[in-house]
């Protein structure tokens, strides 16, 4: 396979400037970022694609062309401008509603980045102070779980006829009998 060094070089560039595109606080550089990381995408999958050759249809002599990165191919386009479709909309909702596109930090954040590490300390781990260290759910008792699992055997109304490695008791092999058939002759008095 003869891939060009150009296009290796040019995807990586891509990918670069992609990744530090998007690490900016600005909506727009985050924008422009996925593009590069679309473009970029795209590049590599036509790079994987090969040399190209004929069209799979057209006939069997000579190099075919693999229609798989092809299809990966549209499939990123679409993907990508349905999300550059969605960050245009929240650049121009953010710009509407502050004048501006960069993404602030709130006071609860500030607050997180302020603590020390004694803060840190004093404030404990909360996830280990439970009284019932054996519940692996939150739903500790059968009242309060939201479902309710019931097996094949536990209803008399399920009728499962599908074999089992396990004796079936008498009750239960009642239930699964086809509804509307009468016991035959000698099964009713145990003969």
């Amino acid at each position: 396979m003869d891939v060009s060094l150009t296009l290796i070089v040019i995807m990586a560039v891509l990918f670069a400037c992609g990744v530090y595109a998007m690490l900016e606080r600005s909506l727009t550089r985050v924008l422009i970022g996925f593009l590069l990381l679309g473009n970029a995408t795209n590049l590599l999958l036509l790079i994987v694609m090969g040399v190209p050759g004929n069209a799979p249809f057209f006939g069997t002599e000579g190099e075919m062309s693999d229609p798989l990165p092809q299809a990966l191919t549209l499939t990123a386009i679409v993907i990508t401008f349905a999300v550059s479709a969605f960050l245009l909309a929240l650049i121009y909702r953010s710009w509407q509603l502050g004048q501006a596109d960069t993404v602030e930090d709130d006071e609860d954040d500030i607050a997180i980045r302020g603590r020390t590490d004694a803060e840190e300390d004093l404030m404990g781990d909360d996830e280990g102070d439970y009284a019932d260290d054996d519940a692996t759910t939150d739903f500790v008792g059968l009242q309060t779980a939201p479902i309710t699992v019931l097996h094949m055997r536990d209803h008399p109304a399920i009728v499962d006829g599908a074999p089992v490695d396990r004796p079936v008791a008498p009750v239960l092999r009642q239930a699964q009998e086809p509804r509307g058939q009468a016991p035959e002759a000698g099964e009713e008095d145990g003969r």
